[in-house]
């Protein structure tokens, strides 16, 4: 009895003691009860995702760069700038350090691996994970994130609607992103020609968005149309799709 609260409910027991079972509740309840502080379970748990996110981005930039190393666009061009800085003539050694042909093998895929490491910037899911990019930092960065978007807030009302500046490359793109409802990753995964045909189309006018909108459907609408495995299913949502009522005999 040396909590308050357990002591409030044992002087309850007494002077109610035909409530056994409101006492039992709370002596059970109590008993129960975790132990652990709510805030450790949060940190915690708060970790653990962010080192998952971690080795996953981790996982799938590699993929990335193993994949491009198969790509001969990019293996060609690794493999000139390898040779060129004298780098795949170290890997083939003569004597006692001679070492097997799979060895050699495995030491210049890991200089090509290197060299699109260093010359390739990958952008959008693929890119090479940031430590500011998991949930901890992203949780801890959040004050200073509001901050900065209050004051840009700012900056923007004042350059672009009271003094009416005209809009720059960064601030057209950036109205274009939004039309287009994409993420900055996704956005810069873009190819730069064709951001260059979003600026030459001025699609930060919300008018010419629209009627890029309509084309973009209309082509895709095309697309699906000669598309054969589009024109199977709709033969086949036509014929024998679901809802279609038979008087085949089970």
């Amino acid at each position: 009895l040396q909590d308050e609260e357990t002591r409030k409910d044992y002087d309850y027991m007494l002077d109610h003691p035909e409530e056994y079972y409101r006492h039992y509740y709370h002596y059970y309840s109590r008993r129960l009860a975790p132990k652990v502080d709510v805030r450790i379970v949060i940190l915690v748990t708060v970790c653990a995702i962010s080192v998952f996110q971690f080795f996953s981005w981790w996982s799938s930039y590699n993929e990335a760069i193993n994949y491009l190393a198969t790509v001969p666009k990019y293996r060609i061009q690794a493999t000139e700038i390898a040779r060129q800085q004298g780098l795949l003539n170290k890997t083939k050694e003569k004597g006692k350090n001679r070492r097997s042909k799979e060895e050699i093998r495995e030491e210049e895929e890991e200089i090509i691996k290197d060299i699109i490491k260093n010359k390739i910037d990958i952008k959008g899911g693929y890119q090479k994970p940031k430590i500011y990019d998991i949930l901890l930092f992203q949780i801890l960065l959040a004050p200073f994130y509001l901050c900065k978007y209050i004051v840009w807030y700012c900056w923007w009302i004042y350059c672009f609607t009271i003094k009416g500046q005209e809009y720059g490359v960064e601030e057209k793109l950036y109205i274009i992103r939004r039309y287009m409802k994409m993420s900055q990753s996704q956005f810069d995964s873009l190819e730069d020609h064709q951001k260059d045909t979003f600026l030459e189309r001025q699609l930060w006018i919300r008018e010419n968005y629209e009627v890029y909108k309509l084309e973009q459907e209309e082509e895709l609408k095309k697309k699906m149309a000669m598309d054969p495995r589009w024109k199977r299913y709709r033969r086949w949502m036509k014929n024998e799709g679901p809802g279609r009522l038979t008087f085949i005999d089970d």
